[in-house]
């Protein structure tokens, strides 16, 4: 590694020339350095093109009025889940990367240097975590919880808005750490001692420390959000045991974010203690015990694991609904195993350290806490199960998803009662048997309960649908590439490969090494698929407009509104007499008509945009900046700004507009005129051109 000399520490702190990938590149032309400088090009080349399409268009005011600063939770959700597919584009090319690596390191160097491929399995475990999986999950809460409990926005917009930015900010420092320095090679759990300074002297361990920092400070915020939200917003007659599964899985979820991240924040600010001045809470000596690290990562590890997959639950449930045109099966059951998974994920943290050394009496309690989490999980695939059951199930791009989940999901559960058992455990704990697994639970989990999300939701969202060519042939290769690039892990695992290794020296692994090689080309021709369907899609929108705003024949109330809908959500709040109120008013006998004028409109309040939040986040980005280069000048200014924003907010008068009733009533009525001259259509025909968003009422 090329030792970089301080360019100027008075003003820059620890940077110099050497920290640039153009310059090591320049001085080093290896293929890792020219790989590394690409990279960091294609930020930089990235971020003036944007800048430029903007300035072209003239679009910079629009994005920052409409977007930037809005307060709306429905624009702050897309904003989050435009984070995580940026986010899930660069770990994917990264995922590629390490495979292609140990493809052609077979007794040879390869392409990558040691050094390169740890930072390469840091930062795509790092990213798929906090920055894909995270900002998906909290974007689709955001977007579609208070529109399901007939709420006009989440509990508090303001704070809602600075969460999302300090995720984008700690989004920000990972791509950074691109261009400016290098990052961690320490893994995405960040293990001390390794990671302390001794160990670990350069800036990329303080990369991950302060992203993940900011990252999880921004979904413990999310997580109070949402849980109040759905405490305090529900629309009249919405009694707990009446919400949508989503809403049952996104506030559970969010009791985890509560309790789990501040073990994290806590973990990661005491290691910058460490490195920063010379503690010693996880080093080898003078007190220090890493153990107390490994501890309260997995504290925040293991309900994190359940953080990801309840939200894809809840959308699995909403699919598989609506597709299979019936009630939910067993719907309290599945209200009582989701509260299990939630209260059960926090008793199973230390099965992730089976091997460092606690009691075989502790290791047994925790085994059998692992295999016991795995009922209320197989209860949710029985009721989906029986929800097929007869129903006229229709194939359609999210509920083909759901489908191909549970089939590949019950098959990681079996590795995962292997692995729950401490002696398999410890002999497969450190080979790729275990990366098999932790993929196969987390891509069929949470990656396809968010792309069927994302595809069942868009129309409601935008107002036309996805192309379900491009999102079929998408789905085909998410599958197709997820059997091939993880399931010959299974077997290297079982063979004795160890994990993070960037050489091998077993011809034997060969064979495997290049189908999961094909499979990860697979997946990144999957998520090309999905940038071809949404250019597709957006081409094409006239052909495939939905304004009536119910295209599915949906079942909740976020159905029972204009697509996309309008900045207050609803023009009156419902009242909600039942489990499924919209498709009851819509399919029985002598219930009121759901798309029937209200009886009077009243005046709605909403929070204006503020760009208070928007400095907050950026602010805490640059003084993580600061930190992470020793410019402590940078830093302490960055956090003079953070307290000025929080003062000029709260000294703040004019934060709500009122949208007067007239106007209301002019775009509610507007809105059912059309929908009383579109045509309504059957399911069979849901995917066609025809469907403009009004299901055939069938009774």
């Amino acid at each position: 590694m090329t030792v970089s000399v301080p360019l100027w520490p008075a003003v820059l702190g620890r940077f110099g020339w050497q920290d640039l990938p153009f310059v090591r590149a320049w001085e080093n032309p290896t293929i890792s350095e020219i790989i590394g400088a690409f990279a960091g090009a294609l930020v930089v080349v990235g971020a003036v093109v944007v800048a430029a399409l903007l300035t072209r268009y003239g679009k910079w005011r629009y994005l920052w009025t409409q977007w930037l600063t809005s307060l709306d939770h429905k624009k702050i959700g897309i904003m989050y889940i435009v984070v995580a597919f940026v986010m899930l584009s660069r770990a994917l090319v990264e995922a590629v990367l390490m495979r292609m690596q140990q493809a052609v390191a077979i007794n040879n160097p390869g392409f990558l240097s040691p050094d390169h491929f740890g930072q390469l399995f840091s930062t795509h475990g790092s990213i798929m975590i906090f920055f894909m999986a995270m900002p998906f999950l909290t974007g689709m809460i955001n977007y579609v919880l208070p529109l399901q409990i007939g709420a006009r926005d989440m509990a508090f917009p303001w704070a809602n808005s600075i969460a999302l930015w300090l995720t984008i900010g700690a989004a920000g420092l990972m791509m950074t750490s691109l261009v400016v320095g290098e990052f961690s090679t320490g893994g995405w759990s960040g293990y001390p001692p390794y990671t302390e300074r001794a160990f670990s002297p350069g800036v990329g361990v303080d990369y991950w420390i302060w992203a993940v920092t900011l990252g999880s400070i921004g979904s413990t915020m999310a997580g109070i959000n949402i849980a109040c939200t759905v405490y305090k917003l529900r629309a009249p007659g919405m009694r707990f045991m009446r919400m949508p599964m989503f809403a049952w899985t996104s506030l559970c979820t969010s009791i985890l974010m509560i309790f789990a991240m501040p073990p994290l924040t806590v973990a990661t600010l005491l290691l910058a203690l460490d490195r920063y001045l010379g503690f010693h809470f996880f080093t080898n000596d003078l007190g220090g015990n890493m153990m107390n690290y490994a501890n309260m990562f997995w504290l925040f590890g293991h309900p994190e694991v359940y953080i990801l997959i309840l939200p894809a639950f809840g959308v699995y449930s909403e699919v598989v609904s609506t597709f299979s045109t019936k009630d939910l099966y067993g719907y309290t059951s599945l209200v009582i195993a989701t509260m299990a998974i939630a209260v059960l994920s926090f008793t199973v943290w230390v099965h992730h350290f089976f091997t460092m050394g606690q009691s075989a009496n502790v290791n047994a309690a925790f085994g059998i806490a692992t295999m016991t989490i795995g009922v209320p999980t197989g209860v949710k695939i029985y009721d989906w199960i029986w929800t097929m059951f007869r129903g006229e199930v229709r194939f359609t791009v999210p509920m083909l998803y759901a489908i191909a989940f549970m089939m590949t999901f019950v098959l990681g559960g079996f590795t995962g009662i292997i692995l729950a058992m401490p002696p398999l455990d410890y002999l497969v704990h450190n080979t790729l048997f275990l990366v098999a697994h932790f993929h196969n639970m987390l891509i069929p989990g949470l990656l396809y309960g968010m792309l069927a999300g994302y595809h069942y939701w868009f129309p409601k969202a935008f107002g036309f649908r996805l192309d379900e060519r491009w999102g079929r042939i998408a789905f085909t290769c998410w599958v197709v590439g997820f059997y091939l690039a993880f399931f010959p892990l299974y077997v290297l695992g079982a063979s004795g490969m160890a994990r993070r290794t960037q050489a091998i020296f077993e011809p034997s692994f060969r064979p495997w090494l290049y189908v999961a090689g094909v499979g990860a080309f697979i997946l990144l021709a999957a998520l090309t698929s999905l940038g071809i369907q949404l250019w597709v899609s957006i081409r094409d929108r006239a052909a495939t407009r939905v304004e009536a705003g119910d295209p599915w024949d949906g079942r909740g109330l976020e159905w029972s509104i204009s697509a996309p809908p309008p900045e207050y959500n609803f023009a009156v709040l419902p009242q909600v007499d039942g489990r499924n109120p919209f498709y009851d008013h819509k399919h029985d006998e002598g219930q009121p008509d759901p798309y029937a004028s209200p009886a009077s409109y009243t005046d709605i309040v909403v929070p204006r945009g503020s760009a208070t939040s928007v400095v907050i986040g950026v602010a805490a980005a640059v003084a993580a900046f600061g930190l992470v280069w020793a410019i402590w000048g940078l830093t302490i200014v960055a956090l003079q700004v953070i307290v000025a924003a929080v003062v000029v907010r709260s000294f703040g008068r004019d934060q709500h507009r009122t949208i007067p009733a007239a106007e209301i009533a002019r775009a509610h009525e507007a809105w059912l005129a059309r929908v009383r001259v579109t045509r309504a259509i059957p399911r069979q025909l849901e995917t066609a051109a025809v469907n403009r968003g009004l299901a055939e009422i069938v009774r």
